[in-house]
């Protein structure tokens, strides 16, 4: 047990400040961090390190989960999906459709993240069956396996529709399984983003090796 804070423990003053005494030799340190301290939205291992050398150290611990919404109707729920794939170490974030979004909610992780975009649903379907990727629709609607019961395929590609309409037919016809989320209440589904945070920590519980989480 400690007393130090966490990572999501800031407080008023978020991050750290100037590097106390003399300077680290190693290239992956920002000279500008080190000079003026880094209060950016990264893990403390991170902490002053340049962008190039985050993304390389993420790019070396990726996992083979790839994350599409389809963004058709500009949907402001992508920035959250984009964060929460950034905790996740998500290989590639899909979009589809409007290039354009919100990026607030990203909360700056779109700098470390990979995003592709496609034109359209067949163009996302296209790239996934050349990468090799098991395409699985996540939406509430008939004949929908529970996420709770089945496994995951390893390298897969999950895709969410936007807020409201939910997975297109295209997006349905051309998945290998559709799954749904287990719910209990009166609301006909939950926000776009919460599901799809869900479905990449179900594929976390079953893939990932959680020795080398943070």
């Amino acid at each position: 047990m400690t007393d130090e804070p966490g990572p999501t423990e800031w407080g008023e003053n978020p991050g750290v400040g100037p590097w106390p005494g003399s300077l680290p030799e190693d290239a992956r340190y920002d000279p500008d961090l080190l000079r003026d301290g880094d209060t950016r939205n990264v893990v403390d291992a991170y902490r002053y390190w340049n962008r190039e050398a985050i993304i390389a150290d993420i790019d070396a611990r990726r996992h083979p989960l790839h994350i599409a919404i389809e963004n058709f109707g500009n949907d402001a729920n992508i920035g959250g999906v984009v964060r929460t794939a950034n905790a996740f170490a998500v290989h590639t974030v899909h979009i589809v459709g409007r290039r354009r979004w919100n990026r607030r909610g990203a909360m700056v992780t779109d700098r470390y993240q990979r995003l592709r975009h496609h034109d359209s649903t067949a163009a996302l379907l296209d790239a996934a069956a050349a990468d090799g990727l098991t395409v699985v629709a996540v939406d509430n609607v008939p004949g929908a396996k529970r996420i709770e019961e089945v496994t995951l395929p390893r390298e897969a590609l999950l895709i969410f529709g936007q807020e409201g309409p939910g997975i297109t037919d295209d997006a349905r016809a051309g998945a290998a399984l559709t799954v749904s989320i287990a719910q209990f209440g009166s609301t006909r589904s939950i926000n776009a983003a919460v599901a799809a945070g869900i479905a990449m920590h179900t594929w976390i519980r079953q893939h990932a090796d959680l020795d080398l989480a943070w």
